[in-house]
């Protein structure tokens, strides 16, 4: 089924709004990738909200479902670009997990529907020369994280449930499990 096309959400000033009721707002669908190497790491992103000094947070690989394009093959595309690995869509599970969920940043608010699936992989090195400007200005780094990294953190890690969802992957009877409404914000949303 193809889905109508959606605006892109390209509206990022990167300075914060000062009333944040009066942010832009964008809504669209996407799809998140937990990549997981053989020794059991996940790699995450090291995202961050350059309206907000020293705001950083941890996130999967992933982002927008392009017009006529199904959750596979933009979960494909977005690791291509974001890590440089290319997937094999075979390997894809899921979605495991779905979510709809607010992120308010310093400069707009973006309201997303989520699917998530999980791909066992070889360990890789990322190239990022493949991001997009906004990328670029954002992420900050990235690691393979251990379950014991994930589970001994003070860092924000989205979602909240990764651990939990990492254990879906040899559950397919419980795929995907209903996260609900999330809100992972720098700034609230206060609409």
């Amino acid at each position: 089924m193809t889905e109508p096309a959606q605006p892109p959400v390209r509206t990022r000033s990167f300075s914060p709004v000062e009333n944040p009721a009066n942010r832009p707002r964008a809504t669209r669908r996407t799809v998140r990738v937990l990549l997981l190497n053989p020794d059991g790491g996940t790699l995450l992103f090291e995202d961050s909200d350059p309206g907000l000094v020293d705001v950083r947070w941890w996130v999967t690989p992933g982002g927008g479902i392009d017009p006529g394009e199904s959750e596979t093959e933009a979960a494909v595309r977005e690791v291509r670009e974001e890590t440089g690995f290319d997937l094999d869509p075979a390997t894809l599970l899921g979605p495991v997990a779905r979510r709809h969920v607010v992120h308010g940043y310093s400069d707009q608010v973006i309201e997303q529907d989520e699917a998530f699936y999980l791909a066992q992989v070889g360990t890789f090195d990322v190239d990022v020369s493949a991001h997009t400007p906004d990328e670029q200005i954002t992420f900050k780094g990235w690691r393979w994280w251990s379950k014991e990294d994930l589970r001994g953190s003070d860092e924000w890690v989205w979602p909240r449930e990764l651990e939990e969802i990492l254990l879906l992957i040899d559950q397919a009877d419980r795929w995907p499990v209903e996260l609900g409404f999330q809100e992972e914000s720098t700034v609230p949303d206060v609409a």
